[in-house]
């Protein structure tokens, strides 16, 4: 029998000193940062021979906007805390900061998520509101399913994942349509010993994805990182 080491992480990360959950977020201006600071945290997702030619997006009053527009299909962007899942106890800490890059297929299915979290949360919409409005989104096929060749890199040494991982490991994410093999981690050989894949099985995300991280051993800036335990 296999543990989930991402999702079993993730979950004693969540549980570790958590403060009392809230379902309101904080005033916007919180969560900004100036367009020349987010616009190096989001390239810093990404080795620069990709996120220079990359569309940069930046969280502005009514959401995210182009900063840069690219030519390579990726899309780099700073996402905040509501894109975690909807259990997570620093769901609206004004600190989380997480840069992630996406490929073209990504950036045109994966990532709408993110804009529609981001719009509902704009928008007044409490956490619970958000978790029923993308579930009934998905149910009305509004928003796509990702595909089959979608990943995104998370590679930033200043990322802010939350309050337990803050920068964790760089990674490569790879996300596939949802199906009981996949779900279940078999079909990638994911969470099995001396594997570098790991499966994320984290309930209370809604996403019509499986969602799978690959841990790397340099940055983006090509430095070394701390190694993942094989396990």
């Amino acid at each position: 029998m296999t543990v989930p080491r991402v999702s079993v992480l993730l979950a004693s990360v969540f549980a570790l000193g958590a403060a009392p959950q809230t379902d309101t977020m904080p005033p916007l201006s919180q969560y900004m940062m100036s367009p020349q600071a987010e616009i190096a945290l989001a390239r810093s997702a990404a080795p620069a021979e990709i996120s220079k030619h990359a569309t940069i997006v930046v969280l502005g009053e009514h959401g995210y906007t182009v900063a840069v527009k690219g030519q390579n299909g990726f899309t780099c962007i700073v996402e905040r805390g509501w894109t975690q899942p909807f259990g997570a106890p620093d769901f609206w800490d004004v600190k989380v900061r997480s840069p992630i890059c996406y490929n073209g297929p990504a950036a045109r299915t994966v990532l709408a998520y993110t804009y529609k979290r981001t719009d509902l949360a704009l928008a007044g919409s409490s956490k619970s509101q958000i978790h029923e409005r993308i579930v009934a989104a998905i149910a009305a096929k509004s928003l796509p399913l990702p595909k089959p060749s979608s990943m995104a890199y998370m590679l930033s040494k200043s990322q802010y994942i939350n309050n337990g991982v803050k920068g964790w490991y760089p990674h490569v994410m790879v996300f596939t349509p949802m199906d009981d093999s996949a779900n279940s981690g078999v079909s990638w050989g994911a969470d099995r010993k001396f594997s570098p894949v790991l499966f994320d099985s984290q309930d209370k995300m809604p996403e019509p994805w499986s969602c799978f991280f690959i841990p790397v051993g340099h940055w983006s800036d090509g430095t070394a990182a701390p190694v993942y335990p094989a396990s």
